[in-house]
């Protein structure tokens, strides 16, 4: 028997390899206003920027509660051998906590902290795909899963702290000293953590290379099979040109584009541009 692959919506992967690899996902709930809806059905992060210029008003993000994750497992919970739920870092949302809690009502459901977000929890969950297709017993799964979860490397560069100060994750002065200054930050994901990197000075679009160089030095070992290209939003001059990076200094076999959902860009803010992928290959 096969083990099913579940996944909340802070993965951001396309409609069509979730659908492709049989994938379930329980989206985050997204407050605006008065207005709750669930992640990814409501509005493109666009028409959210744009409602940020008029409203100074963000999306408010909830985690995904014990009762929702309780209905979901069992939604899921067939005659297959079980599940494997993946989940955004315990560091930055008590989602884990709580689909933790809701498995514990059930024989067979394994919830891993991905310790990681957006396609940093993606790719783990096609690594999971993987395993499943080859018939990996679940339990072996889950080891080998949770045990290349610190080999993800997963950074971003940040067009304006805005956002983050609006989400209460950075100080007023940060931001205005960053926004003044023209400083554009690196964001890495460490042990579940979101920490600065790299800062740089300029538009976007002159140091994005150069951030996508110093990410392929540092993290100089990656598994060549999948990179992940994702952004809260981009213009196609800075898609050409980190594509263009990527594809001149490193050999992936498969970049993939994906757009962050609304629970990753409402603190990110436009034009934030991540490079992800397994950083392993030489272990």
């Amino acid at each position: 028997m096969s083990f099913k692959i579940t996944c909340d919506s802070s993965a951001d992967l396309t409609l069509e390899m979730y659908k492709k690899n049989k994938i379930s996902v329980i989206p985050f709930d997204i407050t605006l206003g008065q207005e709750t809806f669930k992640d990814g059905s409501k509005f493109t992060n666009e028409e959210m920027f744009e409602n940020f210029k008029t409203t100074h008003t963000l999306p408010k993000t909830s985690a995904i509660n014990s009762f929702d994750y309780e209905e979901f497992f069992k939604q899921e919970n067939t005659e297959d051998e079980g599940i494997i739920h993946l989940s955004i870092s315990s560091k930055v949302s008590s989602t884990y906590n709580n689909a933790l809690e809701a498995s514990k009502k059930f024989k067979n459901v394994y919830v891993i902290d991905s310790l990681s977000l957006s396609t940093g929890l993606g790719i783990q969950v096609l690594y999971a795909c993987q395993l499943r297709d080859k018939k990996v017993p679940i339990a072996e799964a889950v080891e080998k899963i949770t045990a290349r979860r610190d080999a993800v490397q997963i950074s971003f560069v940040i067009d304006t702290l805005t956002y983050l100060h609006k989400g209460g994750r950075c100080s007023a002065l940060t931001m205005l000293g960053a926004n003044i200054l023209g400083i554009r930050p690196s964001i890495k994901v460490d042990n579940g953590k979101m920490v600065v990197g790299n800062k740089y000075k300029g538009k976007l679009h002159k140091i994005l290379d150069k951030y996508i160089i110093d990410t392929l030095d540092e993290f100089n070992a990656p598994d060549t099979d999948l990179c992940f290209l994702t952004y809260s939003s981009a213009t196609d001059e800075m898609k050409n040109l980190a594509l263009d990076t990527l594809k001149s200094k490193a050999n992936f076999k498969n970049i993939i584009e994906t757009t962050a959902g609304c629970t990753v860009s409402t603190h990110c803010g436009p034009n934030t541009i991540g490079i992800i992928y397994y950083n392993d290959a030489k272990k």
